[in-house]
């Protein structure tokens, strides 16, 4: 690897990992707590034992933090339907519960993932979640935590995994 101020970045030693990409920050390089961090992972982690998944047993987990004064945090998990297309993610769960609430802005989310509920690799989430992070989030300011556990974690802005992303500014 070239020496682009990454050298510290861990390597992904398994077949089949998602690699994480240089605009990835590490919680070393962190631009919210890792406090914060495991704590959020902690409450997805919570949630992924919740998932409906008997179709493809991969159970998710997430944790939206809201931006409000009361710094609320919204959890959810995937919940799978034997026709498929009603399924929803964990993170849509998550937002659904927010807005529904009243929330309209948020700071963060975590999302961990894996076969019977054994985190892997990184779960990143789908374009349909990405898509609706983008309706509420600034996505210079919105952070996507990555996680297989509260030690081990990804911490990207929703711009880098949503780059030129359709939003209600696109319809001003």
């Amino acid at each position: 690897m070239a020496d682009d101020g990454q050298k510290n970045m861990p390597v992904c030693q398994k077949k089949g990992e998602l690699a994480p990409f240089a605009g990835a920050l590490p919680p070393s390089r962190d631009t919210i707590s890792d406090l914060l961090c495991r704590e959020l992972i902690a409450a997805a982690e919570k949630m992924m034992g919740r998932a409906y998944a008997p179709y493809s047993g991969f159970q998710v987990g997430a944790a939206l933090l809201a931006a409000g004064a009361g710094k609320k945090v919204y959890t959810g998990c995937n919940i799978e339907n034997a026709a498929f297309t009603p399924g929803i993610c964990a993170e849509r769960t998550a937002f659904a519960k927010a807005v529904s609430e009243g929330e309209r802005e948020f700071t963060a989310i975590a999302v961990i993932g894996g076969k019977k509920g054994i985190p892997v690799d990184y779960t990143a989430p789908c374009g349909v979640c990405r898509q609706v992070m983008a309706e509420f989030c600034d996505p210079r300011k919105f952070y996507i935590i990555l996680a297989r556990s509260q030690e081990d974690y990804w911490l990207y802005r929703l711009d880098e995994l949503f780059p030129m992303g359709f939003s209600p500014k696109n319809l001003a």
